[in-house]
């Protein structure tokens, strides 16, 4: 089995059916899915990515801004708790996650700037690397991030007409990254934080409700009970057959 998950910055769950891509309709009806998952506080990108990859509050791993620390108290991530056995990737364009995962825990990675080639850009260069990559070198987790969601939002509002174009244009990648993976691959598509008029860090439900879509686990429906952010890497890494850190806090959500 791969899994590959695609994060999609600042995806509010209500931009899903309101951006207008026909495609998220038919990924829901065969998906497992919540439209009501929490992230953490603070939430801002790169404690919200520490969380999700840690599977810890902010307060634990200790990054609360978007500006990386070292951990004091070092704990394995979804990337080092799978590379003795398998082959990881990373594929992105805001080069602040490149300290996600630690040195030699990453088979392949490759950034696009967002700046410099766009983020409309950039998301486009970022799937086909994540496609072809999976393909070419055999990788059994990948990581993909889509960050022109959330430079939409900052730059003309959430949920406004650019942000909603920006929502669907990314489920054109997603739709790609989806229907050329391998057969046995399940994807599982979730945000870091929502939004609210041209920010987010917040407490409110804006800010801190996220989607969290699983396709190609056999299993289908909406997900009953309540799912965090931090219920990813223990779901990623029980797929993969690998074990949780001892210190994670979420559960899997399969």
């Amino acid at each position: 089995m791969k899994v590959q998950l695609i994060l999609v910055d600042g995806m509010r769950p209500d931009s899903l059916k309101a951006c207008g891509n026909p495609y998220v309709e038919k990924l829901l009806g065969e998906s497992l899915y919540t439209m009501k998952a929490r992230t953490v506080m603070p939430s801002v990108t790169l404690p919200c990515h520490m969380s999700l990859f840690h599977s810890v509050d902010p307060t634990r791993h200790g990054i609360t801004t978007n500006t990386f620390m070292p951990q004091v108290r070092p704990i394995d991530g979804i990337c080092e708790r799978t590379r003795a056995t398998k082959k990881n990737g990373m594929f992105y364009n805001w080069e602040e996650l490149k300290d996600l995962a630690r040195p030699d825990s990453l088979a392949i990675g490759a950034y696009f700037s967002g700046h410099k080639f766009g983020f409309e850009e950039s998301n486009r260069l970022v799937a086909e690397a994540s496609i072809s990559s999976m393909a070419k070198f055999g990788l059994d987790f990948t990581f993909t991030y889509l960050g022109w969601v959330d430079e939409a939002g900052h730059a003309q509002g959430w949920m406004g007409e650019e942000y909603l174009r920006s929502v669907s244009e990314s489920f054109k990648c997603i739709q790609r990254i989806i229907e050329e993976a391998p057969a046995d691959t399940v994807t599982i598509i979730v945000a870091d934080h929502g939004g609210h008029d041209r920010t987010h860090g917040t407490e409110l439900a804006e800010d801190m409700t996220i989607p969290v879509i699983i396709h190609g686990s056999g299993r289908k429906g909406e997900i009953e009970g309540e799912v965090s952010i931090k219920d990813i890497a223990p779901t990623i890494v029980r797929l993969l057959g690998c074990e949780p850190a001892p210190e994670w806090e979420g559960t899997s959500i399969l």
